[in-house]
């Protein structure tokens, strides 16, 4: 796939000029008559099949495959070269930037192949009937891939998903968009795997965009303190512990609250914001919860383990008074 890509699509200069050289020669060729033996030779009636008002000779299936080539690799150029040009427009949305290029690419590959067929001499009308048949196949066949090549459409045109924002996916899968395709968008997860996800998915499931507006974050902190602690005391500590991070955001500023009694300990919940959320959430939430620790060992604050009372009930009958 790659050598037919390599030949289709080159990159380097020199490859590309080989290519124009090779495509002007055989065109200054032609024009000056120096193929016209191989046109006789390739073009003879001994060599024609025939298969009802359709005449095939080598020599048309090698002028076919010249000119699909041609244009094929015309328009791939001109694709590069579209897509090049999109991806300087710094001023633009790497959104849009995206959608242009798709655009663009599409445009010259259907333009080149509407050339091809008119200089292949192929009727353009003929095409209503296999459209309609491209069309069963899409209603059955290609339903997820046009579906997800729509969505992707639709992706880039609302801007709701872009290169760099961090997602996380109703099925758990949380990372970064790396690329965005016509087939599918690529996540890199914190673990370092890259996970192909169909576009359709971000269209039709719930999606978090942990920077769609912004890049803040908010940081949970469950806390059960024994009772008998000095209430106040322990959210004041809560609170200080927060602020002294320097990743914790002074607006909106850490809140600590009372969640509620429970079996073993007063619960609290402390809350405070990151300001860049693609930094992690992990590392400030275990320095914090770290600094909880210290100021309540500081301040002989305990924290319980979880404990139950057993009664024993007294006045039982021994063994043998039940046996008797």
């Amino acid at each position: 796939m790659s050598f037919f890509k390599s030949i289709f699509r080159p990159r380097s200069i020199p490859a590309k000029g080989l290519v124009l050289l090779l495509l002007f020669g055989l065109m200054v060729a032609s024009y000056w008559g120096y193929l016209a033996p191989v046109e006789q030779l390739l073009d003879d009636e001994k060599l024609t099949f025939r298969f009802l008002d359709v005449e095939v000779s080598p020599y048309k299936l090698l002028k076919a495959l010249v000119v699909v080539f041609t244009f094929i690799w015309l328009a791939s150029f001109c694709a590069d070269q579209i897509e090049k040009w999109v991806h300087g427009l710094k001023r633009m949305r790497v959104s849009n930037r995206e959608l242009l290029a798709k655009a663009g690419a599409l445009a010259s590959y259907f333009l080149f192949a509407v050339i091809a067929l008119d200089i292949l001499g192929i009727d353009l009308t003929a095409f209503t009937v296999i459209g309609g048949a491209i069309g069963i196949g899409i209603g059955f066949g290609l339903q997820k891939i046009t579906s997800n090549f729509i969505s992707g459409i639709i992706l880039l045109a609302e801007k709701s998903v872009e290169i760099d924002d961090l997602v996380e996916l109703s099925d758990g899968t949380q990372g970064f968009v790396r690329h965005s395709g016509a087939r599918y968008t690529l996540i890199e997860t914190f673990d370092g795997k890259e996970v192909m996800v169909p576009n359709e998915d971000f269209i039709t499931n719930r999606v978090i965009n942990w920077t769609l507006t912004n890049n803040k974050g908010r940081v949970e902190i469950m806390v059960g303190v024994a009772y008998g602690s000095d209430l106040d005391l322990v959210k004041s500590l809560l609170l200080e512990a927060a602020k002294e991070h320097p990743r914790c955001s002074a607006e909106p500023g850490p809140q600590c609250f009372l969640e509620g009694f429970g079996d073993s300990s007063i619960d609290f919940s402390l809350y405070f914001w990151v300001e860049d959320v693609t930094e992690g959430r992990r590392e400030p939430k275990s320095d914090v919860q770290m600094s909880i620790w210290r100021k309540f060992v500081a301040h002989g604050v305990e924290i319980p383990f979880p404990q139950r009372d057993l009664h024993i009930r007294s006045g039982m009958p021994e063994a043998g008074e039940r046996a008797s």
